[in-house]
């Protein structure tokens, strides 16, 4: 298979996943004609192929910031994304350039996956397969944040989460799923909470 009909298949993917992401979603062409969170994925993907080239990495910069006014998504094209990533609403995420987002992965409105300093190097978060980051959660830091990880709405995240694990709070508490719990299920974060009176 050519470059080009692989990059298709990535960017079909990735539609597939809002229309499968999103209970509201109607069809394939609701999806790519009016979901901003699909339009700032592809854009990032058109981008990031430009970054791997020196001599185009500024009109990748050119493109993640007219997406980024476009949508309100801002992905730095130097991230690393997977496949079949689900930018859910989309308004406020942010995703920076060290960042790595495994396959499968969700990512509710107002999230970042931000430094935690102004160094050079890995300053980003790690995010396994099939994690799904909680409206308003900040990852900070270049943490790990493993395969089938939960983190819950308005969470910061700034140590690593074990595979399975559920981080909720500020600063970020892991929690582990209780036994027999159905995989694949976000987990509610009111049966996390500890009230204190």
């Amino acid at each position: 298979m050519g470059r080009l009909r692989r990059f298709v298949k990535v960017l079909d993917e990735d539609l597939d996943a809002a229309r499968h992401g999103d209970p509201a979603a109607r069809s394939r062409l609701e999806v790519a004609l009016l979901y901003p969170g699909v339009h700032a994925v592809w854009a990032y993907r058109f981008a990031h192929r430009l970054w791997r080239s020196p001599a185009g990495r500024f009109p990748a910069r050119v493109i993640s910031q007219t997406t980024r006014a476009l949508t309100g998504i801002e992905i730095h094209p130097g991230a690393l994304l997977g496949r079949r990533l689900f930018i859910d609403h989309g308004m406020g995420v942010v995703i920076g350039e060290t960042a790595v987002v495994g396959d499968d992965v969700v990512l509710f409105h107002g999230s970042t996956l931000g430094g935690r300093s102004m160094k050079k190097g890995k300053r980003h978060p790690t995010l396994g397969d099939r994690v799904v980051v909680g409206a308003g959660a900040k990852v900070l830091g270049a943490v790990w944040i493993g395969d089938d990880a939960q983190v819950g709405a308005n969470a910061v995240v700034v140590k690593d989460v074990p595979p399975g694990g559920v981080a909720v709070g500020v600063p970020a508490r892991v929690r582990m799923p209780r036994a027999g719990a159905a995989g694949g299920e976000v987990v509610d974060p009111s049966q996390l909470i500890e009230y204190v009176i």
